[in-house]
């Protein structure tokens, strides 16, 4: 089916793809007009990038993924020789700020008009007027360290304090560097910098052939790898119209579902630290570890890493296997069921959890919160429920949804997303068929194009795939949810209490090695 936007001189055509995905090229004007279309209709800003198509004939473009009522709209725009801007659409999408911020540091082009154009990922990291995605870019050349003044906002008045948080964090976690502005205890702004873990992930991709890809891809954030690794698998194989075994597909599903339990349950510990109910952490680390031993034990791999391989998965799992997984994954749905009544009637804990970090639905949909928090705000939004690809076409997922938007909604989404990975989980085991485990993918065409787009436990993993000659990747973008979900996190915050960041950031669990390409 071809998407005709007559209005505007548009036509989208599909993608071979497991999932509804038009693409199209466009102009300025139009690459602006659909935008806003798309923002009217209630769509979403899901990615954007940049790719230099200089060494092909062409010139720098962008790309944009919109997510739209059909699915999923992929805008290329070319720009002309000598042309570095494209139109500003952080009017419309406020999250596409510091994707814009990103490519203009990455491949030397920028958003036209944009309120912020200040810098994003340099942190003086290599020397001025160069673009690591160029073509031409030097890896090898190593840049002195350049000063780094980055012009955080300033807010002023009288009692108004600031205070830095970070990078470099007391417990171990990722860099990243928070800056409250405060009145006492009461925070009036938050502003975030991130970049920190920038390590050229993207820049990488273009030396690995597209089945190597993968492992890079399964890398990009750690606790979501069979998500990514799926995304990108999705898109290599759309590139050659390649279906993968149906057992290795139903695999995948119980993979993703058995990474979603497992970071619940480790955030579901966090949540309850955070608010000195040393208790509940234990138990459900306890609960976590249980689960990531079964993985080893079943799977080989702790946290699942490089079981989704391009054309299908790189293990099995035995009618003895099945049972044992029933069996482990039903003592802990017993035991996170006696948690949840604990946390629901602990007055200590509602009284942390209740009106934290509220973000309204109204807010939400406005900043393009995705994945688990939006849900948690009112933004029913699944891909597992709305476009699914398969086995999921066949589960017929629950989607969990809130709308009070607080702490207490995000855990109590994920306590509900917990018990459905179980039930999916236990379809799987009962409706997977039988049969090969992966076949050989065929070379990826000369320059072609896909999307891989997977509903991680964050939320939804896009991957974007540009092939080149003689099955060579050509560029490769993996975008995180967190992209979008950053800066609601800064809303989230705003007149609550310093001491309760700590637990409002971690009802949101983002990542910051996901943007920090």
């Amino acid at each position: 089916m071809t998407i005709e936007f007559k209005d505007i001189g548009v036509s989208l055509q599909p993608l071979h793809s497991a999932m509804p995905i038009w693409r199209g090229v466009v102009t300025a004007e139009a690459y602006r007009q659909l935008c806003e279309q798309v923002h009217h209709q209630g769509g979403r800003l899901m990615a954007l990038w940049g790719c230099d198509e200089r060494p092909r004939g062409g010139h720098f473009t962008v790309h944009v993924a919109l997510a739209a009522q059909p699915g999923l709209y992929a805008l290329k725009l070319p720009l002309e020789a000598g042309q570095d801007s494209f139109p500003d659409i952080s009017d419309l999408f406020p999250a596409a700020n510091r994707m814009q911020r990103a490519v203009a540091d990455l491949l030397g082009v920028h958003a036209a008009g944009a309120d912020d154009s200040r810098k994003w990922l340099r942190h003086g990291g290599w020397r001025e007027g160069s673009y690591p995605l160029r073509k031409d870019f030097d890896g090898q050349y190593f840049s002195p360290t350049l000063t780094d003044a980055y012009p955080f906002v300033q807010v002023e008045g009288d009692g108004v304090h600031e205070i830095p948080v970070g990078p470099v964090h007391a417990g171990t976690i990722e860099p990243g560097h928070f800056r409250f502005s405060i009145i006492g205890e009461r925070v009036l702004r938050l502003e975030e910098r991130m970049g920190y873990k920038h390590k050229g992930i993207e820049k990488r991709f273009e030396s690995l052939t597209p089945v190597d890809g993968a492992k890079l891809a399964g890398r990009v954030s750690g606790d979501t790898t069979v998500a990514y690794a799926w995304a990108y698998t999705m898109a290599l194989e759309s590139l050659s119209e390649f279906t993968p075994p149906p057992r290795a597909v139903w695999l995948r599903a119980l993979f993703l579902e058995l990474e979603r339990i497992h970071n619940h349950l480790g955030d579901l510990g966090y949540l309850g630290n955070d608010v000195a109910l040393a208790f509940g952490f234990a138990q459900f680390w306890r609960l976590k570890e249980d689960a990531l031993r079964m993985n080893m034990e079943l799977f080989g791999h702790r946290y699942l890493m490089d079981k989704i391989i391009p054309g299908g998965v790189a293990c099995d799992i035995t009618h003895l296997g099945s049972q044992r997984l029933r069996d482990g994954l039903t003592a802990i749905e017993r035991e996170v069921h006696i948690l949840k009544e604990i946390y629901d009637e602990h007055a200590g804990v509602q009284d942390r959890f209740l009106t934290t970090g509220r973000v309204t639905p109204a807010l939400a949909a406005k900043l393009g919160l995705t994945g688990l928090p939006g849900r948690a705000s009112g933004q029913a939004w699944d891909l597992r429920a709305q476009y699914p690809c398969a086995p999921y076409d066949q589960l017929d997922v629950r989607m969990a949804t809130h709308r009070n938007g607080d702490v207490a909604a995000r855990v109590t989404v994920r306590f509900e997303e917990v018990f459905e990975s179980i039930r999916l989980i236990n379809l799987i085991l009962d409706r997977m068929p039988p049969g090969e485990l992966h076949f050989d993918v065929p070379p990826a065409p000369d320059n072609a194009f896909a999307i891989g787009w997977v509903e991680g436990w964050r939320g939804e993993i896009l991957v974007a795939l540009h092939s080149g000659a003689n099955d060579t990747l050509y560029r490769v973008h993996p975008h995180d949810p967190s992209w979008q979900n950053w800066p609601v996190l800064e809303h989230a915050i705003i007149g609550n209490i310093v001491p309760d960041f700590p637990l409002i950031n971690k009802s949101f669990n983002l990542s910051y090695t996901g943007v920090d390409l």
